[in-house]
């Protein structure tokens, strides 16, 4: 796979190229030909400091992690955030991700958007499901990735049914929306079923406590779950398919970084780029 990775860099490194003078004018406007240094530009101040400063997740594998064997960040997300570095900064994908032009910081659900507000960060690329209350406070780019939210349980628990659910410790993520789509999802399916919730700060810690028996069921994205479902543990009825979940690029509300940021995830999809790194990191 690193072969292909490799080839299908060179392919799209000079899509990203093309990308980048597009995102570049589009975002500036007169300010930039004019040599203006107005501080509440986003765009400005990137290419000022020459690095994008990026909010990702650090432990969802193919999205946002951090190999601890190379200590590098790796996923769909950490190349995305490359790609709005290059259309920012006027380089190609590849210059962007040789010179290590992206700041990582990893990120929850607690802390992804104040660290936006006070512009700690430039953009938020860690699995953040576009919501009309969340557009209120942030802006978003068009989605680049749709997924659906998954309840894993121990096999030897016997539950083979929603229903089961019924008086059952559910763990989730703190700040997500899950709790709220699953309960909403029992009232579809007209299941008889009332769970309690537990929150906790990040993912890991919701398996071990699934581990350790002291929850009943991990209620996540589908795709987080799957780096988290091991031989002893199961998806429950799968089939049913609910809370699909848009993933966005957040950037501050009214900054002149969004319409770069949207016009070149709109162009990732056009060009198929998207496509080709969901396949690469095995997302399908």
């Amino acid at each position: 796979m690193d072969m292909n990775r490799r080839q299908f860099i060179q392919v799209f490194g000079l899509a990203a190229l093309g990308i980048a003078g597009a995102g570049s004018l589009a975002g500036c406007g007169g300010n930039a030909s004019s040599g203006s240094s107005d501080t509440s530009s986003k765009l400005e101040a990137i290419k000022s400091r020459g690095k994008l400063k990026a909010g990702v997740k650090k432990d969802v594998i193919g999205y946002g992690y951090l190999n601890t064997a190379t200590n590098e960040y790796e996923g769909l997300e950490i190349d995305l955030c490359y790609q709005i570095a290059a259309a920012v900064l006027g380089v190609s994908y590849d210059e962007a991700k040789e010179q290590k032009l992206v700041e990582f910081t990893d990120v929850t659900p607690k802390t992804r958007g104040p660290l936006i507000d006070n512009d700690q960060l430039d953009i938020i690329c860690a699995t953040y499901t576009i919501t009309d209350e969340r557009k209120k406070s942030w802006d978003f780019s068009t989605p680049y990735r749709t997924d659906h939210v998954g309840i894993l349980v121990k096999k030897a628990a016997g539950m083979k049914s929603m229903a089961d659910l019924d008086g059952k410790i559910i763990g989730v993520s703190q700040g997500s929306t899950t709790k709220d789509l699953v309960n909403e999802m029992l009232k579809d399916q007209g299941v008889d079923a009332t769970p309690s919730f537990q929150e906790f700060p990040d993912y890991p810690s919701i398996k071990s406590a699934l581990d350790a028996g002291n929850i009943d069921a991990f209620a996540m994205d589908r795709s987080t779950l799957k780096a988290y479902t091991t031989e002893d543990c199961e998806l429950l009825q799968p089939e049913i398919e609910f809370g699909a979940q848009d993933y966005g690029i957040a950037t501050k509300k009214g900054s002149d970084l969004s319409k770069t940021v949207d016009d070149t995830v709109n162009e990732l999809l056009e060009n198929g780029w998207l496509d080709e790194d969901i396949k690469a990191w095995d997302l399908l």
